[in-house]
């Protein structure tokens, strides 16, 4: 230590500086004494003060900070040996080491060596010093005031020999620290004794004594100190949530709070995230102080609702998921070396959109109480409806821990905010939630309860512990103690713990003795004094000793007891319960008293009330707001407040609010209070805050110029004045510079000694008295300034602070050198840097400068220099860092032109504004003051700059700053341009045209009548006009109206009668104040024959209109069947209208006749082709007159039917199937309608299929068909029909290849061999009669001609016995043609049933005739049909069955001709025929697969088709099925051959005979796919 000092105060590069608690001591004395000494200035401000009750100006919920002190050793080490050098050495002792140990301190020399140095000074002053002497305070204790939650520190230093012992006391008390851990800290450090008092509060007011003894006497020193409530900051402490210090966490840790977080507001949903930066000293990473957190003075645990995180400088607090359950004060608890660090402020969270507009809010602090084994109380707060309907009642829900399951546990909502769920399952975990339900809906449900266990709380009263020797427990259960118990007691005690008017929760005690065996209750329940008892919990197995019943009636006083029952029996009735009454007891509370509210900060107000008379379980407040002149009432808080006095943060500065409140309890919401009087959200008045940035401007050797900046807040009210006070940096006492006020903020302190170095400090004042005294200066010494250079600028502000700019402005300095100044560099340093960047190249002579290219959130330094002819000057003071980011809610000015007036002006909206806020406007950032071409006016938020008569010396560069903000500003620069375009507007307002929107313009109207109209942006009541028709004016009158519209704007007249002679020009002149318009139209040539005939044609419209008329005229839509319909709409009809259709002239009479009253007729078109083409026409008329609509289906309209057909058929189209014919492979696809007038095409692998002998393309009504004759490998391949409806193309495919095309190549040959069979087989031409009936004696002879190829065999047969030739019976076959049986001379015995047998080796027929020979004179028999047969063919398949049964003939055919056999294509497919057919003799056996739809529909006919006379064999293998092949027919076995020789059936005689018909039915086709798809 024996190193050269620099004397500290000459190194002023170094920017810190050492603050003692002695200087503090002067200060705080100082600040007492001007209370005194400015009358002036302050008289009036004490009694505001007083007026003010504790109000400050500090934001809500934070801690301000009253004084700056520093309590490091060495500051302490130095105030010790600043006293004790003065005793022993002098005044130059003291100044030597003054020096010497603040630069000690400010070189950070280690502590321990200063230690060190400063004991062993210490020892041999006492070395010095052995006289014995009295204890004498050298540095006496000095009163404090400090704020609320801050500490504070009294210091004393004795001296005496020997060394005097300190005790300390509070209002005469002895201090202990230990009847209050953590409140109090006495240390003795280097003869400086100290009492710290931590997180102060209003009972620590008092007067402190110091008492120092020793064997020689005692001295005694006293301070009072004051503790006061900031504004806003002690609300949290008023309204008792200040989380009370429970623990002691020693550590060693020094703990600031810089940074912390502020009034939050979130949303139902959302997150949160709580922040406190600080500073730890020293910051050990593996070694973080304790945080505790706290909500509403109740700590918090780490959970998956609250995750807390402390490290790196921050401590955080994260709710992931709000809940109105989480708003309240959150307080952060800090353990530091000299006791706690707090900060606190309060969260609040607003609901979440409603799942029903209009529905309540969400439930909210859901917790379970009584639980038991099957039952548990599940209670909860009412949310707050403020614009909702009243809240009807709530459900509750349960879900079991583990399940997302929610289940309803009430069936109707209950209406009070408790409810008994019962039913649980022992030992089971449950949550529980809440819904609030209104005539609107239900709401979101509330956060989920806490986990609940239904376990008996009983369970473990009855266990018993026993201690043995000390080591041992030993637990006996109560049914050990009682013995064999089989039947319990009776339960006791039954009550009603629970009265509601929804229910009633019964109570009672459990048995005593109960048993082993497991336990139950019986409840009973009768009218009070009937004894008429029944049970009530039938159903219920009931364990626990509660239950609900809901189920009583209003107005009835019931009695209840308990049974307790067990398996082995059930004990007596407990004593009846006391008569219960299901009412609710109290009801919700009344309303809250008087409401006050009173300033607090600048978004925030005070609110205090009277409590409700008759509280009734008060749960908290509802604290509603409005802005006066408003109806919408907003909620404040969204839980339940317990305190009545609240602090309403987030209102808009400067509005006006009123408010009310509601008290809550398990009823709901009382009524509201009264409304507070009106308060406009203003900070409360304090005193300023403290100036800071005091620089030297200038010195003379005997005078000083110092200069500092404005405090940071003003307290709410303007500052009036700044005292400053200087002292000699060698001594500790301050003196005034100033008795009076000073009101600009730079001072000339005179009679100063040269060479002298000198400290200041300024203290602001205001209407509430004067602030807090700055920090001291750096030591200035006074040495005359003889350099050429100029001095330092100063008084470096910020304005129009955006995210990538802003405008630094300074005043120039007051030290000008030997030259004037010429301009100034401006230098840029990001924060904590010191690189500083000069941003301009060149001098600029301005004294302010844009600074750009910023990068957003970044903080920067700025400093100015000034130059002259002799160079640069001393640099100015640095200034604060600045954010780059624009303030919140920044606004710009804006440029325009009063409507009104036709000024032109400049505007600024203030996004902030305090109570003392200005609006300083400036041209190129030089203030302006009176000026007669400028008009400044402010109101409230707006303030507006306007131009008197405005030209080119306007132009400019307009700033203006909002004061007593957080840096409001903006700026617009005024152009050349801008002001032409401003002035031609100004001028058009000043010398007013009426504008128009459109000029004069004409509509024909209704009746033939034409309306004139102009429309103009805006009239006014008072507007005039007048038209003028070829240069006449008209009138209204007689063929014109005239008449105008305010609110549009339009001006019209209506003529009504437009003839030729109105053919000329039209004008409108429009006068409306002092405002002219004109406008004119020329109505002659084509345009006026064009509006004529308009016109006329309206007149001829309104008279058919007179009548029976089509409002809507014919046109066309198309049905999803396809069919067309000509539809039109009729009105003004009666029941004398008469309605026809018409096609080219001639009438069409539809099936269903025309409803004309149903003012709408429509003709079907159904199968639409081209044939339907023609000109329709509808005629409607009667008495009144007719009108005729046409409609003509030809050319487009034609086109445009046919595609719109063919859109609904392309989607109803059904996938491609197949279909085998004899002549080769046919491809169908079915719709809703198909007609060959519809745009379809064919497609062979992307080529385009012709029409052709190979290729057939056809169709029916419900299907498109392609036919592919005998087919071959060329036609594999993918097939497509693709369908244009005019916009879109429907395409479906089939690819005809592999196994489907060879299964259809083999079905196509076996079908084509049968119809090759068919054609060739035997078969009876005809000839041949079905009945006979001959007289004997008579000859019978049976010709009939037969077929075949090759030359079919013919066998006869006689009741089903072949007949031989003989004389007799002679059988003959001419030519392979002929065939006949003839019976010479017939007998009775020559009666039965001939049959004849016709066969080849492809098949044959088989024919029966019936043969009746009666006597002579014996009446004519009655004739009786035999049944035919058919041969079988010798080559045949299976055959399906006929989609159409057989149906037997009622009346014989009379014809002599046979009838042919006939081919079908299809089963379904039969010929028709004027006579029945007969069944055949035997029924074919029905196939297993029914028959597919026929592809081409069958004719109706009379004659149904024949059965198969016999059933086909088949074939022992089937034919296998290939992808898209889809057989419904098995196929054929290998032929068999028919018998030979059928048995034939006797037939009666009949008189006349019958010819007999015999259809042979070919082999059916079978089907690749079905052919008969689902409809699309």
């Amino acid at each position: 230590m024996s190193s050269k000092v620099i004397p500290w105060y000459k190194r002023q590069k170094y920017g810190s500086q050492v603050k003692s608690d002695l200087a503090y001591q002067h200060s705080t004395k100082r600040v007492i004494s001007q209370q005194t000494q400015r009358k002036s200035t302050c008289k009036s401000a004490t009694q505001v003060q007083a007026q003010a009750t504790e109000a400050m100006a500090e934001p809500a919920y934070t801690i301000p900070v009253f004084r700056q002190r520093t309590t490091e050793v060495t500051e302490e080490t130095e105030e010790y040996q600043r006293v004790s050098t003065k005793v022993e050495k002098g005044l130059a002792a003291i100044q030597e080491e003054l020096q010497r140990m603040k630069i000690a301190t400010k070189a950070q020399v280690d502590s321990l060596a200063m230690e060190k140095e400063v004991k062993e000074m210490m020892y041999k002053k006492v070395d010095l010093d052995e006289i014995p002497r009295l204890p004498d305070f050298m540095v006496a204790l000095r009163p404090h005031t400090v704020w609320e939650k801050t500490p504070v520190k009294l210091f004393c230093t004795v001296l005496g020999n020997p060394r005097p012992i300190v005790k300390w006391y509070k209002g005469g008390v002895p201090v202990d620290p230990l009847s209050a851990p953590g409140k109090y800290k006495i240390e003795n450090k280097y003869g400086v004794h100290s009492l710290i008092i931590s997180r102060c509060v209003v009972s620590d007011t008092a007067e402190y004594s110091a008492v120092a003894s020793n064997a020689y006497g005692t001295a005694t020193s006293t301070a009072a100190v004051t503790v006061r409530r900031a504004a806003g900051a002690g609300w949290s402490s008023q309204i008792g949530l200040v989380p009370h210090l429970t623990d002691i966490h020693p550590t060693k840790l020094e703990v600031t709070l810089v940074d912390c977080f502020p009034v939050t507001f979130g949303v139902e949903g959302e997150s949160a995230s709580l922040l406190c930066s600080m500073v730890v000293v020293p910051d050990l990473p593996n070694l973080p102080p304790v945080v505790q957190w706290y909500r509403d003075d109740k700590p918090l645990k780490p959970s998956h609702l609250a995750e807390m995180s402390v490290g790196g400088g921050v401590a955080r607090l994260v709710l992931p998921h709000l809940a109105k359950d989480d708003e309240g004060l959150y307080t952060v608890r800090i353990y530091s070396k000299d006791g706690t660090a707090e900060h606190c402020a309060y969260l609040f969270v607003s609901d979440a959109t409603a799942p029903v507009a209009g529905a309540p809010g969400a439930p909210m602090s859901v917790k379970a109480y009584d639980i038991n084994s099957d039952y548990v109380l599940v209670a909860w707060k009412p949310p707050n409806t403020v614009n909702e309907a009243a809240i009807t009642g709530y459900f509750v829900d349960r879900c079991e821990v583990g399940s997302d399951t929610w289940v309803q546990c009430n069936d109707a909502p209950v209406k009070v905010c408790k409810y008994p769920v019962h039913g649980l399952k022992v030992g089971h975990c449950y949550h529980f939630r809440v819904r609030a339900v209104n005539s609107a809906g239900i709401s979101r449900p509330s956060r989920k309860s806490e986990k609940v266990t239904a376990l008996d709380p009983a369970e473990n009263e009855r266990l018993q512990v026993i201690k043995r020797e000390g080591k041992y427990d030993i637990v006996i259960r109560n049914d050990d103690l009682e013995g064999y118990v089989t039947i319990p007691g009776e339960p006791t005690d039954v009550h009603a713990s629970e009265i509601f008017k929804s229910y009633v929760v019964l109570s009672w005690k459990p048995p005593s003795p109960r048993g082993r065996s497991p336990l139950w209750y019986v409840i009973e329940k009768c009218l009070a004094g009937t004894a008429v008892w029944q049970r009530i919990n039938t159903a219920v197995k009931l364990r626990s000793p509660r239950y609900p019943v809901f189920d009583l009636q209003d107005g009835q006083k019931y009695q209840f007891r308990v049974y307790s029952v067990n398996t082995y029996g059930s004990s007596e009735a407990s004593a009846p319960s006391e008569p219960v009454q299901k009412v609710d007891l109290d009801g919700v509370p009344s309303a809250p008293g008087q409401v006050v509210a009173t300033r607090n900060t600048k978004s925030s107000v005070f609110v205090q009330w009277d409590a409700p008379k008759h509280t009734q379980g008060l749960m908290g407040y509802y604290i509603d707001g409005r802005i006066v002149g408003t109806k919408e009432w907003f909620p404040c808080n969204h839980k339940p407040f317990k305190h009545n006095r609240f602090v309403v943060h987030g209102l808009t500065p400067g509005e006006s609010y009123v408010f009310r409140v509601q008290a809550v309890n398990v009823f709901g919401l009382s009524d509201e209070s009264q409304e507070s009087s009106p308060i406009e959200v203003e900070s409360a008045l304090a005193t300023p805050s403290t100036p800071y940035g005091i620089c030297m401007l200038s010195c003379d050797g005997s005078s000083m110029t110092v200069a500092w900046k404005s405090p940071k807040r003003c307290g709410g009210s303007k500052i009036n004045a700044y005292y400053v006070d200087k002292r000699d940096a060698d001594t500790l006492i301050w003196k005034e510079v100033n008795l009076s006020a000073i009101l600009d903020r730079v001072c000339t302190v005179d009679n100063l000694t040269e060479g002298t170095f000198y400290e200041f400090k300024v203290q602001a004042a205001n209407v509430a008295g004067v602030g807090v005294p700055s920090a001291p200066s750096l030591p200035m010494k006074c040495e005359a300034w003889n350099m050429e250079q100029p001095g330092p600028a100063y008084d470096l502000t910020f304005s129009e602070v955006r995210s990538h700019s802003l405008v630094l402005v300074w005043k120039a300095p007051v030290y000008t050198g030997a030259s004037a100044v010429s301009g100034y560099f401006v230098d840029m340093a990001k924060k904590g840097s010191s690189e500083f960047v000069t941003l301009n190249q060149d001098a600029i002579t301005q004294r302010y400068l844009q600074v750009t290219d910023l990068e957003e959130g970044e903080s920067y330094v700025f400093r100015v220099r000034a130059v002259n002819a002799h160079g640069i000057g001393k640099p100015s003071m640095v200034t604060e860092a600045v954010c780059a980011r624009p303030p919140p809610g920044t606004k710009e000015i804006v440029a325009g032109v009063d409507e009104e007036t036709g000024d032109i002006f400049l505007s600024l909206e203030a996004s902030d504004i305090s109570t003392t806020s200005e609006f300083v406007w400036s041209k190129n950032y030089k203030a302006i003051g009176e000026c007669p071409r400028i008009a400044i006016t402010t109101k409230g938020r707006n303030s507006k700059l306007s131009f008197i008569n405005p030209d080119k010396d306007d132009l400019g560069r307009y700033s203006v700053v909002v004061t007593d903000t957080d840096g409001v500003s903006a700026s617009h620069t005024l152009t050349e341009d801008a002001l032409n375009t401003m002035l031609e507007l100004s001028h058009a307002i000043r010398n007013p045209i009426v504008p128009l929107k459109h000029g004069l313009n004409y509509e024909v109207l209704e009746k033939g009548h034409v309306r004139f109209w102009a429309q103009a942006v805006k009239i006014s009541p008072s507007v005039s006009y007048r038209f003028v028709v070829n240069d006449k004016e008209v009138t209204s009158g007689e063929g014109h109206k005239m008449s105008h519209d305010v609110a549009t704007g339009v001006i019209q007249m209506i003529v009504d009668n437009f003839t030729r002679a109105s053919e000329g020009t039209y004008t409108v002149q429009i006068h409306d104040g002092k405002a002219k318009a004109q406008s004119s139209l020329v109505l002659v040539g084509d345009v006026f024959l064009a509006a004529l005939k308009e016109a006329e044609f309206q007149r001829r419209e309104y008279v058919r209109k007179q009548g029976a008329h089509f409002s809507e005229y014919l046109s066309f839509t198309v049905t999803e069947d396809c069919t067309v319909m000509l539809a039109c709409k009729l009105a003004n009809m009666k029941k004398e209208t008469t309605f026809h259709w018409y096609k080219e002239d001639e009438e069409i009479v539809p099936e269903t006749p025309p409803n004309v009253m149903s003012g709408a007729c429509a003709l079907p078109i159904p199968l639409f082709s081209r044939k339907d083409q023609g000109v329709y026409k509808a005629v409607i008329g009667d008495e009144r007159g007719k009108d005729t609509s046409t409609f003509d289906i030809s050319g487009q309209v034609f086109d445009d039917i046919i595609n719109a057909i063919a859109k609904i058929a392309g989607e109803s189209a059904s996938d491609l199937v197949i279909q085998c014919t004899p002549e080769g492979i046919r491809l169908q696809c079915y719709m809703n309608y198909y007609t060959e007038e519809m745009k379809t095409v064919w497609k062979h692998k992307e080529s385009k299929i012709a029409s052709s002998e190979k290729m057939r393309i056809g169709g029916t009504a419900e299907m498109a068909w392609m036919q592919i004759c005998d087919p071959s490998d060329k036609e594999k391949g993918l097939y497509t029909i693709e369908i244009y409806d005019g916009v879109k193309t429907h395409s479906r495919t089939f690819d005809l290849s592999g196994q489907a095309y060879t299964d259809a190549y083999e079905e196509y040959l076996r079908l084509k061999a049968a119809a090759f069979a068919e054609k060739n087989r035997g078969r009876v031409m005809g000839g041949l009669p079905d009945v006979v009936t001959i007289m004997e004696q008579k000859s019978l002879s049976l010709t009939c001609t037969v077929w075949g190829e090759p030359t079919p065999e013919v066998t006869w047969f006689k009741n089903e016995q072949e007949v031989a030739s003989n004389e007799h019976t002679k059988i003959t076959f001419d030519g392979g043609k002929f065939a006949s049986l003839v019976i010479n001379q017939v007998t009775p015995e020559d009666s039965g049933k001939y049959s004849i047998n016709v066969r080849n080796k492809y098949g044959g027929e088989f024919v029966e005739i019936t043969v009746s020979v009666y006597r002579h004179g014996e009446q004519i028999p009655e004739a009786k049909l035999g049944q035919p047969k058919m041969a079988t063919p010798s080559v045949t398949t299976g055959l399906p069955k006929s989609p159409a049964p057989s149906s037997k003939t009622p009346t014989p055919s009379k014809s002599q001709t046979p009838a042919l056999s006939m081919k079908s294509p299809t089963p379904a497919s039969t010929a028709k025929s004027p006579t029945p057919a007969p069944k055949s003799p035997t029924p074919a056996p029905k196939s297993p697969t029914p028959a597919p739809k026929s592809p081409t529909p069958a004719p109706k006919s009379p004659t149904p088709a024949l059965k198969s006379p016999t059933p086909a064999p088949q074939s022992p293998t089937p034919t296998p099925k290939s992808p898209g092949f889809k057989s419904p027919t098995p196929l054929a076995k290998s032929p068999t051959p028919s018998p030979k020789s059928p048995t034939p059936t006797p037939a009666p005689k009949s008189p006349t005979p019958s010819p007999a018909r015999s259809i042979k039915s070919p082999t059916p086709p079978r089907f690749m796919k079905s052919p008969t798809p689902p409809r699309k």
